[in-house]
């Protein structure tokens, strides 16, 4: 039997790269959610009720999820480290404009222009670890750089806690200029080693339009309908405008030649079976998080950076010990992986339902999140480096990019149901039925990977060999 292949030591251009990578990605994700405990002052300062509360949130992550895909053909078209660049730069102009925001309406609107630039920072960053990385030490890398972003997502509570505790809600954006400014000086130095590039594709702007009318006309609506109702007509109308939109998108996606998301990707099994994992998994951890951070604070009596402190130990296990799972992935395959820790996620979760009043934090909540911390180091990396050693180096950026989007969107749709999961007053029964809701999301995703996903086969060096096989076991484009 071949032994594993071994995981060489990291060049100093990796050790840029991965650092660069890491950086520009746990900002943009970290403003996806960095935001939700400030959304209070935010409120009392700015004034526009629980309306501009919500698109405070999601005008950043409505442009985030539409234009993802896009920015990964850019990214591919350009070059990862030029993108990377013009994307950071644009990040911190607009995380100013929020901090300076003097009403609802202008920080409404510079969160989506924010989206935007984060929309280009996270496909670019990944991709430079997939072409810059390969065999178990691209699997190693992917864990670390998994690791630190899954990391903003949990961490995001305990900071902007604090900032609302201890200083301002405008601190939280001001921060980023300090990361992006770090960085940039590095970047200009990855711009030699980037990928090649082919020049004369051209960029899907059609699809791209076609995606952020698909996305933002049902968005929209699921925001707008606790407000306005199902039979308004600025509700159902975006929503059917939206969908005929989607469907559009399809079509044209499947009859253009150089399509922003090639369909004939999700023909990979690798691929498309994990992209429905993440669809679930990502909306679990997003519902997860929703419901328990509001229930700390509004029931359990926690105040900001209290709340945020309660929901950090599955960060620190996370990132502790991402990298050793991600190591041993590369070694042994992802299957298993992808389906213990959902499994374990979920049962977290499910540990929950202790909860009584008055709250007993360190009974009722501490263990559960040490389970979901455990499953979430041991899945994050696996999926990760699953879905994007299934695709041809060449499409890393926009392999990168579908993934992501899936993630965004898929914690965008179940927050925008929590209301009808939780209902219309929080109380430990709302909490409940969300937490099996949650649960029920991670079996879900444990199931699609137990069931879709297949360990890569290596070759006589013992190098991991892609499996770019389409759903009927056949090669990718083969005849049915």
């Amino acid at each position: 039997m071949t032994e594993p292949e071994a995981i060489q030591p990291s060049t100093p251009l990796q050790k840029k790269v991965l650092l660069v990578a890491i950086v520009a990605s746990f900002i943009a994700i970290l403003d996806g959610f960095v935001v939700n405990l400030a959304l209070p002052a935010i409120g009392r300062e700015l004034g526009g009720g629980l309306v501009i509360q919500q698109w405070v949130v999601d005008a950043y992550l409505l442009t985030l999820g539409a234009l993802i895909l896009v920015a990964g053909s850019l990214s591919d078209h350009f070059g990862r480290a030029r993108i990377l660049q013009w994307s950071l730069a644009g990040f911190a102009l607009t995380s100013v404009m929020c901090g300076l925001a003097w009403n609802g309406e202008v920080l409404v609107v510079s969160r989506a222009l924010q989206g935007i630039a984060g929309a280009l920072l996270v496909p670019s960053s990944l991709a430079m670890i997939v072409t810059s990385f390969s065999g178990p030490a691209q699997s190693k890398a992917i864990g670390q750089w998994s690791g630190w972003t899954s990391a903003a997502a949990i961490v995001a509570p305990l900071i902007g806690g604090v900032s609302v505790d201890l200083l301002s809600w405008r601190v939280i954006f001001f921060i980023n200029v300090v990361p992006a400014a770090a960085i940039w000086p590095m970047l200009a130095g990855l711009r030699a080693s980037d990928a090649a590039r082919d020049k004369s594709k051209r960029i899907d702007y059609p699809g791209a339009l076609l995606a952020m009318i698909g996305l933002g006309g049902p968005v929209f609506a699921f925001i707008e309908q606790g407000r306005l109702g199902w039979t308004s007509p600025f509700v159902w109308v975006p929503l059917l405008l939206g969908g005929v939109a989607l469907g559009f998108f399809l079509f044209h996606e499947g009859r253009t030649s150089e399509p922003m998301l090639p369909l004939g990707l999700f023909a990979i099994r690798n691929f498309g079976c994990g992209n429905l994992a993440t669809l679930a998994i990502y909306g679990g951890i997003s519902l997860g998080f929703f419901v328990l951070g509001i229930y700390l604070q509004q029931v359990g009596g926690m105040g900001a950076t209290a709340a945020g402190i309660a929901l950090l130990p599955g960060t620190v296990i996370l990132m502790l010990a991402a990298s050793y799972f991600g190591g041993l992935a590369g070694k042994y395959g992802p299957r298993w992986f992808m389906t213990a820790g959902p499994l374990l996620c979920g049962t977290g979760f499910l540990m929950s339902l202790s909860v009584q009043e008055p709250l007993n934090y360190w009974t009722q909540v501490f263990p559960g999140q040490v389970v979901f911390g455990l499953g979430l180091a041991t899945l994050v990396a696996p999926l990760t480096a699953a879905i994007l050693g299934a695709v041809p180096p060449e499409e890393a950026g926009i392999g990168s990019a579908v993934n992501n989007a899936v993630a965004r969107i898929a914690g965008l749709i179940c927050i925008a149901f929590a209301g009808l999961i939780v209902g219309p007053v929080f109380t430990r029964e709302g909490l409940y039925n969300a937490l099996l809701v949650t649960a029920g999301l991670f079996v879900l995703g444990a199931v699609a990977s137990a069931v879709g996903i297949r360990n890569p086969v290596r070759d006589a060096a013992g190098a991991a060999v892609p499996d770019q096989t389409s759903d009927d076991g056949g090669p990718l484009g083969a005849a049915s």
